[in-house]
């Protein structure tokens, strides 16, 4: 269980990491345009958007922080010049991954602690009080 817990956190923390990393090469060869929204999923939001040079670009992956867009929706978004795949929904950042990241890493704690403790607690081996002894009047 413990060893569920730490590699959950682990995964949290690395995905944390990507963000600021993806962020940071947008931020840093910065291109900003208007979007549209082709498709919504659980797992990811389609846009396709058009660069300077005139070429159209649908990042297979996606745009980041998608949060509240439909499909057919016009969206400002920022993506990295060196590498259009990579766009995210202007104007949010990583920090948006830090309420689901931490909640996550909270939760499995809670669960894995509170296992932990159930498990320890019913392997405890049962101990009968002593007798009172009284000495004899």
């Amino acid at each position: 269980m413990l060893g569920v817990a730490v590699m959950i956190t682990v995964l949290c923390v690395g995905l944390l990491l990507a963000a600021i990393r993806n962020d940071s090469a947008i931020t840093g060869n910065l291109g900003t345009t208007n979007a549209q929204v082709d498709s919504v999923s659980w797992d990811r939001t389609i846009i396709r958007f058009a660069t300077p040079d005139g070429v159209v670009h649908i990042p297979a992956n996606g745009v980041l922080y998608p949060g509240g867009l439909v499909a057919g929706d016009l969206v400002r978004i920022e993506y990295d010049t060196a590498n259009p795949e990579l766009a995210r929904v202007a104007g949010r950042t990583a920090t948006l991954t830090l309420l689901p990241l931490g909640t996550t890493a909270l939760i499995t704690w809670a669960i894995a602690s509170g296992l932990l403790w159930w498990i320890r607690h019913r392997t405890r081996p049962k101990t009968t009080p002593a007798p009172d002894l009284v000495p004899a009047d």
